[in-house]
């Protein structure tokens, strides 16, 4: 029997483990499993090289819980170590780099990933057990050995009689994790990090029932057997190659990843790359609208096949990160801190790959089969719209694809909007107007004003369309955006001619300072001679003014303050309807006031602004009136 002192120059590093990485202590069970599957996977090469002449047979990696005696046992059938294995891997590699992991982790340890980077995967045990035994045979003809350590830096090491290959890790317990020795916690911990992982997982059997044969007599009873109890899928999708899955398979594997959500994803992108890196995954779009919340199921990360975190900020590009899915790359660097993982070289490739192949993606899906992608758009805009105004690498390709809906359902790409509006709607100085809507309920009156001229209005209701149109104008000189209500619509496109007004310059002046005596000061009044039978009073908000408000609620627009700015509005008044000449031509101010209020109402309705107090009184007012 040897016994020695564990090669480390902190004096005892396992309540230093323990108290650095405590809140994510149930890792242990990831890293034990992961270090198994290696082993596991490391015997398949070795006999696949001819190093190791042993069968392989269906190795799968057992977890054991006896509550009574407080003990976890992790047992697999892989390589398995020799006694001066045992010495050089669990008593002096380990702690090679122990110094500078408790100087470097000593404030942010808790970072889950850090454990395996520094050798110390095993010794994440200690986190939960007072003791920790090992008993190991190698695949090599030599003695199975008996490690034993209980959290000092002291251990024990002696000849064990243990005959088949492979690796027994026991751990004894400690009082303040007892939680552990659930069937139900432990059954949690290995559907959460271990789901996917390439060995079959065995945590305790199952009984499962024979089907009754069709000529079974009546009181035939269906015979029962326990089966293991295999907790993992070892092939999960994203490993296999796209030709080798069906759209049910991706469905299914969505539903494997998601068993709570009940809509199927619209579409989804498989990810494979080689080179420069190793990378592969499944993106799938979720039916999302105009919802901007963070989203409940997220992109898990992988890590060959072992779960690491859903937090994968820096690794996939902002815009995407409201999509599900998973992404397993080994060349991910775990072990650094969220601002060292978005500035790491290798991190920023992933990123623009991902961007590219989304991309790619997306524009193949709308050159194969359009009807169906504008079917589809409302539900996944938002994410393609965030993506133009975050990803410079997406905004280029994104010309492709990205479509511009009309009030009635017709959809256009920018280059095609475009040429479709040029005859139309270009105003007397050459400029592009592409007039849109936000609601088309609240603004029908104004859509359909702009219809009856023959323009072409598009729908855009996205919470960020604001910040969108101002960068497609910054990149189109020759386009402008105007909201459908922001002017009257002879002013929406300015053409050459004019309508001449039936009120004189001394009459307007008059007939405004009269307004403006009963006009709330929220509103400016303007004069404009239109069409006799146009509305005679009418409410738009300037579109400078509600677009910058519009960005700064929903973050940036260049001015600070602006989202708590009071609504602005223009009132136009029509000087060639007959209201106007009444409004102008009454002596009495109390009718005078009476027909402004009532027509401001009437044009606050059409603007749903119209509430509370002042709508009470507008009703019984309009009732009064048809008597």
């Amino acid at each position: 029997m040897t016994t020695g002192k564990i090669n480390v120059s902190v004096e005892n590093i396992f309540p230093l483990i323990k108290k650095f990485l405590y809140s994510d202590h149930e890792i242990f069970l990831r890293e034990l499993v992961s270090n198994g599957t290696d082993a596991t996977l490391k015997l398949k090469h070795l006999i696949s090289i001819g190093e190791a002449k042993v069968e392989y047979g269906n190795p799968v990696i057992e977890i054991k819980v006896d509550k009574e005696g407080k003990k976890i046992h992790i047992i697999d059938q892989g390589l398995g170590m020799t006694a001066d294995e045992v010495e050089k891997y669990i008593n002096q590699v380990a702690f090679s780099g122990a110094e500078e992991f408790l100087d470097k982790y000593k404030d942010s340890a808790k970072d889950s990933g850090i454990i395996g980077h520094f050798g110390l995967g095993f010794y994440s045990a200690f986190m939960v057990a007072e003791k920790v035994e090992i008993i190991t045979k190698s695949y090599k003809d030599e003695p199975a050995a008996h490690w034993t350590c209980d959290g000092s830096p002291e251990f024990t090491l002696e000849q064990a009689d243990k005959t088949s290959r492979g690796t027994e890790i026991i751990l004894h317990v400690a009082e303040d994790s007892l939680e552990f020795l659930e069937d139900s916690k432990i059954s949690g911990l290995l559907n959460k990090y271990n789901k996917f992982m390439p060995i079959p997982i065995k945590f305790g059997t199952r009984t499962e029932t024979l089907p009754k044969p069709e000529d079974a007599p009546e009181d035939y009873v269906n015979e029962t057997f326990e089966v293991d109890n295999i907790i993992n899928n070892p092939n999960p999708a994203w490993t296999k190659q796209p030709t080798e899955l069906s759209d049910e398979d991706y469905k299914n594997f969505y539903r494997e990843l998601y068993p709570m959500q009940f809509e199927e994803p619209l579409f989804n992108i498989h990810l494979n790359v080689d080179y420069p890196f190793n990378l592969t995954g499944i993106l799938y779009f979720p039916k999302l609208g105009t919802d901007m919340q963070i989203q409940k199921d997220k992109i898990q990360l992988y890590q060959n096949q072992v779960y690491v975190t859903d937090n994968v900020e820096g690794i996939v590009p902002e815009f995407l990160t409201m999509l599900k899915g998973v992404i397993d790359s080994p060349d991910i660097p775990l072990n650094v801190s969220r601002s060292g993982l978005q500035a790491d070289g290798a991190v920023k490739k992933i990123s623009n790959y991902i961007t590219r192949k989304v991309a790619d993606k997306l524009k193949a899906l709308f050159n194969e089969n359009r009807a169906d992608f504008e079917a589809k758009w409302n539900d996944i805009k938002i994410v393609l719209e965030y993506g133009m105004l975050s990803e410079d690498k997406f905004y280029e390709k994104a010309g492709a694809f990205v479509l511009y809906p009309t009030v009635d359902d017709t959809y256009f790409t920018l280059e095609e909007l475009k040429e479709k509006l040029k005859e139309n709607q270009t105003d007397k100085d050459g400029k592009l107007v592409v007039l849109y809507a936000g609601n088309k309920d609240a603004q029908h009156s104004y859509i359909e004003s702009a219809k009856e001229k023959g323009y072409e209005v598009l729908l855009l209701d996205s919470p960020i369309i604001s910040h969108l149109i101002q960068k497609i104008e910054g990149d189109n000189k020759e386009v402008t955006f105007v909201r459908v209500d922001s002017d009257h619509v002879d002013n929406l496109i300015k053409k050459d001619e004019n309508t001449i007004s039936k009120l004189s310059d001394e009459e307007k002046e008059t007939l405004k300072t009269s307004l403006e005596a009963y006009i709330p000061k929220a509103y400016s009044v303007q004069l404009e001679a239109m069409d006799s039978q146009a509305a005679p009073f009418i409410i738009t908000q300037p579109e400078f003014m509600r677009r910058m408000k519009e960005m700064s609620q929903s973050g940036g627009g260049g001015m600070f303050g602006m989202g708590n700015m009071p609504e602005m509005y223009n009132l136009v008044v029509n000087t060639n309807s007959d209201l106007a000449a009444n409004i102008l031509n009454t002596e009495d101010k109390t009718h005078q006031e009476h027909l402004v209020k009532q027509a401001l109402d009437l044009a606050k309705l059409s603007q749903n602004l119209l509430k509370g107090e002042a709508l009470t009184a507008f009703v019984k007012r309009s009732f009064e009136m048809i008597k």
